[in-house]
């Protein structure tokens, strides 16, 4: 019997197919959406194979610090000194080498200043119209353009204290190296500096000190603040692009041997391991940490009446607390008199990793409730879809900058609400709540992308924000049920999908129009659509942690993402990648019609009453309805009426059943019998309105009640990627076809995803015109009484 059927499809849609697709085409064939990638991504090497694995020869640099810093909590400035030690693991000589100079964006005639545009739409925003502009960004505008910021270089030697040759070119510096500098060789580089920290609030930024006007107290959180190597790789070879804010860091892993010399009473968060408890932790403080390491609940290291004391004694003398790190690619740190510290141990394989956060007594309740949990949430489930967390410590700070991650440590900004008339009521809003949890688990996230799948985000801010987006979506949904994710469900990017000033996913981070629905949403949305709908759960989980296990402590570029993910799945994505990444096509599958059929049985008594039925069903003339009950002259005379007055064109001759029974005496035994085949043959029309070609998923309501979901691969727009047809046999009647049912896909119109269309409701907004001002009115008002601001010291 099945054998049968697939003769009838074939006769059937045959010919709708040639016809729809020829009506279709213009006089060349449409855009191929299904073409390969090839002529897109480079060509694999010996560095990168077309697997997407690093190849046989893949190398990358080393770049080991040693760093002694400074904080001067009175003018809000660093002073420190590094040596670095530069590894050449490339097959190439080097004559020089380039060092970032990140703070030098805060020049007040740096390019990320000059280069702003003025009051309307930059490369972050769609553009708009209208001289408007937010109060906080026009306050910063103004601010550094007002602030001394940026390095000061006091000396560049080489390690045995010989003055080098240099050249700052804005955010870079080109040290130029006194003998070439071949494969294996390393070389050592000196340099101290000094620069004015930021106030994060007011200036913008990934770090800087935040100002407590009521404790007269500074935490800071310090970030991006030290001279570092720049990457040097197989694909761009020196990459030394500018800084201009949007396109974050390219960095080389390496070993960490840092040094902060802060007042006594700070507690100071940084990368790495502490290295010497006993010289800045009382012993109290050091027990409690010891106990932190046996603890499923966070233990408090420093209390809060602890961290009140020190806000309020104010000590002027001063330690140093000595921190390393193995295999990270960056190095930051945060200090504050006014931290409370709590700990406790997350197992990430065979390894206890020691979750801890740090915030101000402002942070209190919500952030000793939440944080350590939330960092502990993180690494039990990015361990499920990515790898083990390799690293000893995970941090979560409280300060100034809303969310920013670096190695084993990350800022993250919700505090609750406090009555300073009474400062024990504390409250914080759902938004707050969810907002933080969501933030640390985001910048714990990004610990493993790209802090150790070691991306380029100066170049791709996807391959970092998008795949830790997406993850992030995956964790926060193991946290509760409804949990209300900001992104990943299809249904939150259509808005963006439809939306105008748009530019590929895969576009310069320095670019991007609407950063975080293009970097953020619509990759994470891409990845959960993979998952969810195209590839299903088990094969696209095996192929991402294939990805995260080839290039952990590694630098990954898109191509090696695509064709990983393709490698280890046995599934063509180049459609997709091509769709979703390099496209701002967006979904929209129109269900246009659906032709019921069956089976040409040639019998004159079964078919020509059929055609009869069709001609009926024919709408009628107005002239037939308005004629209908008139009187007829062959009323009037019956005899007038003969064989054609019984008879129709459809009628059964003898003649029609003589020619039936020769041409059926010609039939082979098969072929009587595929004609007599019972059921319903569906022709279902689809219309792709928004060009992103697209998995068909529909639902099929049946008149008993029943119904069934059906999915049609993409590749059913091979032919013709603006319409297609497919032909369904099913033994029962269907009365309703849904388009997506589930909103899989991320279509920006659902009114036209049911056949028979559906009466969509709405609501009508009413309002009330206000009448315009009484000028008079308004003038003889009196005046209400203005009660003095508070005078802020810093702000």
């Amino acid at each position: 019997m099945k054998k049968y059927l697939l003769y009838i499809l074939c006769v059937l849609l045959a010919p709708l197919s040639i016809l729809s697709h020829a009506e279709s085409w213009p006089k060349h064939p449409p855009e191929d959406k299904f073409r390969q990638l090839e002529e897109l991504l480079p060509t694999p090497n010996t560095y990168r194979i077309g697997s997407g694995a690093p190849g046989h020869e893949y190398w990358q640099q080393q770049a080991d610090y040693h760093i002694q810093v400074k904080l001067d909590d009175e003018q809000q400035r660093i002073q420190a000194q590094e040596l670095i030690t530069y590894t050449n693991n490339s097959p190439d000589t080097l004559d020089y080498v380039w060092v970032q100079l990140d703070q030098n964006r805060f020049k007040p005639n740096s390019d990320y200043n000059l280069a702003m545009p003025g009051v309307t739409g930059y490369a972050n925003k769609p553009f708009d119209s209208g001289d408007h502009m937010d109060l906080k960004d026009f306050r910063g505008r103004v601010a550094r353009q007002q602030f001394e910021g940026g390095y000061v270089i006091e000396h560049v030697k080489d390690g045995n204290g010989h003055a080098l040759t240099y050249i700052i070119n804005k955010t870079m510096m080109r040290i130029d190296l006194p003998t070439p500098l071949g494969t294996g060789d390393q070389t050592q580089v000196s340099i101290a500096w000094s620069h004015n920290i930021v106030e994060a609030k007011k200036h913008g930024g990934r770090g800087g000190y935040e100002y407590f006007e009521r404790d007269d107290n500074y935490l800071y959180e310090i970030a991006q603040w030290f001279p570092r190597m720049a990457v040097y790789d197989d694909v761009n070879g020196w990459q030394n692009k500018q800084f201009l804010g949007r396109g974050e860091f390219a960095l080389e892993f390496g070993d960490y041997r840092v040094e902060i010399d802060v007042p006594a009473d700070h507690i100071v968060a940084s990368t790495g391991t502490l290295q010497n408890p006993d010289d800045v932790l009382s012993k109290a403080q050091q027990d409690r940490l010891q106990q932190a390491h046996g603890a499923k609940t966070p233990v408090m290291i420093v209390t809060e009446a602890e961290a009140l004391a020190n806000e309020r004694e104010k000590s002027s003398a001063r330690k140093t607390w000595v921190f390393e790190a193995e295999n990270v690619r960056d190095f930051a740190w945060a200090s504050s008199r006014k931290f409370l510290w709590d700990a406790m141990i997350v197992k990430s394989g065979d390894n206890d990793v020691l979750a801890m956060s740090y915030y101000p007594e402002e942070g209190v309740p919500i952030w000793p409730m939440y944080s350590t949990q939330s960092i502990v949430h993180t690494i039990e489930q990015y361990n499920k879809y990515a790898f083990e967390y390799p690293y000893p410590v995970a941090i979560s700070v409280n300060g100034p900058v809303g969310g920013m991650e670096y190695p084993m440590i990350t800022f993250n900004g919700p505090r609750p609400e406090i009555d300073e008339q009474d400062r024990t009521k504390r409250t914080y809003s759902e938004r707050n709540k969810y907002g933080l949890i969501s933030v640390i688990i985001h910048e714990i996230g990004h610990i493993y992308f790209p802090m150790i799948v070691n991306s380029d985000e100066r170049q791709w801010t996807w391959m970092d924000e998008g795949l830790n987006t997406y993850l992030q979506f995956l964790a926060e949904q193991a946290w509760e049920e409804n949990y209300p994710s900001r992104r990943g469900e299809p249904r939150k990017i259509v808005d963006y999908m439809a939306s105008p000033n748009q530019v590929p996913i895969m576009t310069n981070s320095e670019s991007i129009l609407q950063f975080g629905n293009n970097a953020y949403g619509k990759p994470a949305t891409a990845l959960n659509i993979l998952r969810e709908t195209i590839m299903g759960r088990e094969l696209f989980d095996y192929a991402f942690r294939e990805y995260g296990k080839r290039w952990k402590f590694k630098r990954p570029m898109p191509a090696d993402f695509f064709r990983t993910i393709e490698d280890a799945s046995a599934v063509d994505l180049d459609w997709f990648w091509r769709g979703w990444f390099y496209s701002v096509d967006h979904v929209d599958i129109s269900i246009d019609s659906v032709r019921v059929m069956s089976p040409d049985s040639l019998i004159p008594a079964i078919e020509q009453p059929f055609a009869r039925e069709q001609k009926n069903a024919e709408p009628e003339s107005m002239t037939v309805v308005r004629n209908k009950g008139m009187e007829r002259r062959v009323d009037q005379y019956p005899e007038l009426k003969d064989f054609y007055n019984e008879n129709d064109a459809f009628t059964v001759t003898h003649t029609d059943v003589n020619e039936y029974n020769a041409m059926k005496a010609e039939f082979e035994d098969w072929e009587a019998e595929i004609r007599e085949t019972g059921g319903y043959f569906y022709v279902l029309d689809f219309s792709n309105l928004g060009g992103l070609v697209m998995p068909i998923i529909l639902q099929l309501d049946y008149a008993d009640e029943s119904s069934e979901i059906v999915h049609i691969p993409a590749e059913i727009w091979r032919a013709n990627p603006k319409s297609t047809s497919k032909l369904l046999w099913r033994d029962k009647k269907l009365v309703q076809v849904t388009v997506d049912p589930h909103w899989q896909t991320a279509d920006v119109d659902l009114s036209n995803n049911h056949y028979p269309r559906r009466i969509i409701p709405s609501r009508l907004e009413l309002f009330k015109s206000e009448p315009k001002p009484n000028l008079m009115k308004e003038s003889q008002a009196e005046l209400e009484p203005v009660e003095e601001p508070k005078t802020k010291v810093k702000q």
